[in-house]
């Protein structure tokens, strides 16, 4: 098997370079598609060291991943930078990628073997088409207004609102457009399927309206990776985060008030809308919902067929231990802590079983507890000015208080969940905490 040659001995530039390069694209690939920057640095670290690179020097930010490696006491360090352009979730691509680390790491490849496997991932396009996406958006939207409290007519508008926003975010995205465009696009569509059912006269709720077209569009996902990643040590990567999932929150918030100044030009009056309202069905309902919910996030994410119905599982009873401890008034908090801290607890398992990273089944069956409608109604209340930026405040500290819940009971999950297995019965190090991607133990080349 190929590899770079130790300090002391003469070293193969173009290999060292190679390798290195092959670092900073498994790297860049796995900080694309949502993981933590303490999984993304302790998996380059496990690839260099593998392939004879010791003490090398890994900086990930939110932007670009970087290492540096001095090869001769006497000579300059080398470093190589590689930009993150682009943040799409793909977990197609992160178990590719994933396999790709085990396998490399286990011997069944050599570097260059592991640069030709890296480059056809990049290349290869999915083969689910892009229309069963849309559909499988309409179909997260619609379960969440479902155990939202909504009837038929709400969940309808919910999934004609959700694939309306995709195909629109789609083209404007192929058009290069900022995320907070995007946002606020989206926003306007939400709205103006509220404003449609004020006009029609229907018998729905504008506010649970809108609250279901917007779920698709809320930054819960990167609120709880930004405190992921400070609980892991990384504090400029989780700024930049909150500042992402702040702005793009905004964006929805000036789209909502954009959709409804269009509905009065129109002259239809959808009432008072009081933001991320919303109410909570009986538990058989919430679990349902919080299950399709989840099956259909991680469709939408290209992730296998095969852990489809595991995450349903899984987010089924996470969603039915959330209501359970919620309903005995233990708060919110504890009852997001809770359910977390089962879903990491199982996570590693079921990802094991199924062959694919505990990050896919952690963040699909996440996403029905997620407090992206307590930081819209935040963000919106304080909008408001007034009076209401008491109540803004209120609804920002606990969805804060629910994403640490969230984040920190997943972590400890995690840290439960993998020293039971034999492979971990030893952590590598203490940044690279509990491992959502990449091998948990770093194999030296024998």
């Amino acid at each position: 098997m190929t590899s770079v040659p130790d300090q002391n001995s003469e070293v193969d530039v173009k290999e060292l370079n190679l390798t290195i390069d092959l670092c900073l694209r498994i790297g860049e690939m796995l900080l694309a598609n949502g993981a933590g920057a303490a999984d993304v640095t302790a998996t380059m670290g496990a690839v260099a060291h593998h392939l004879g690179l010791r003490h090398t020097d890994i900086d990930v930010t939110f932007t670009q991943v970087s290492m540096g490696y001095q090869y001769d006491a006497a000579m300059p360090s080398l470093v190589m930078i590689r930009q993150v352009k682009q943040r799409d979730i793909d977990y197609e691509d992160l178990t590719q990628v994933d396999h790709l680390v085990r396998d490399l790491l286990a011997g069944r490849l050599d570097l260059y073997l592991a640069r030709n496997r890296m480059a056809t991932i990049v290349s290869v396009g999915h083969n689910r088409p892009r229309w069963a996406v849309t559909v499988a958006t309409g179909v997260m939207c619609a379960s969440v207004a479902l155990f939202l409290g909504g009837g038929w007519m709400v969940v309808a508008i919910a999934f004609a609102a959700a694939a309306s926003i995709d195909r629109v975010q789609l083209f404007l995205g192929r058009r290069r457009l900022p995320t907070f465009y995007l946002q606020v696009a989206g926003g306007v569509v939400a709205t103006l399927f509220a404003v449609g059912a004020a006009a029609s006269d229907l018998d729905v709720d504008p506010s649970l309206v809108v609250t279901a077209n917007i779920i698709m569009l809320l930054a819960g996902i990167g609120f709880m990776g930004a405190l992921q990643d400070a609980l892991s040590g990384f504090y400029v990567t989780a700024g930049a985060r909150i500042i992402e999932a702040l702005l793009a929150t905004a964006g929805i918030i000036a789209g909502v008030s954009g959709g409804l100044t269009l509905g009065e030009l129109l002259g239809v009056d959808v009432g008072q809308l009081e933001p991320g309202a919303s109410g909570w069905q009986d538990i058989g309902v919430l679990s349902v919902g919080a299950a399709l919910c989840a099956a259909a996030f991680a469709y939408s994410a290209y992730s296998p067929k095969r852990i489809l119905l595991p995450i349903a599982v899984v987010a089924g009873g996470a969603a039915a231990i959330f209501r359970v401890i919620d309903d005995a008034g233990l708060g919110r908090t504890w009852a997001a802590a809770t359910a977390a801290f089962a879903i990491g607890l199982v996570a590693y398992a079921v990802a094991g079983r199924v062959r694919v990273p505990p990050l896919v089944v952690v963040v699909s069956a996440i996403v029905p507890l997620l407090p992206g409608l307590s930081i819209y109604r935040g963000l919106s209340l304080m909008a408001e000015g007034g009076p209401a930026i008491s109540q803004g405040l209120l609804a920002m500290v606990t969805a804060a208080s629910v994403a640490i819940a969230l984040a920190s009971g997943v972590i400890l999950g995690e840290y439960v969940a993998q020293p039971v297995k034999r492979e971990a019965r030893k952590l590598e190090q203490r940044l690279a905490g509990p491992r959502l991607v990449g091998v948990f133990r770093a194999r030296s080349k024998r």
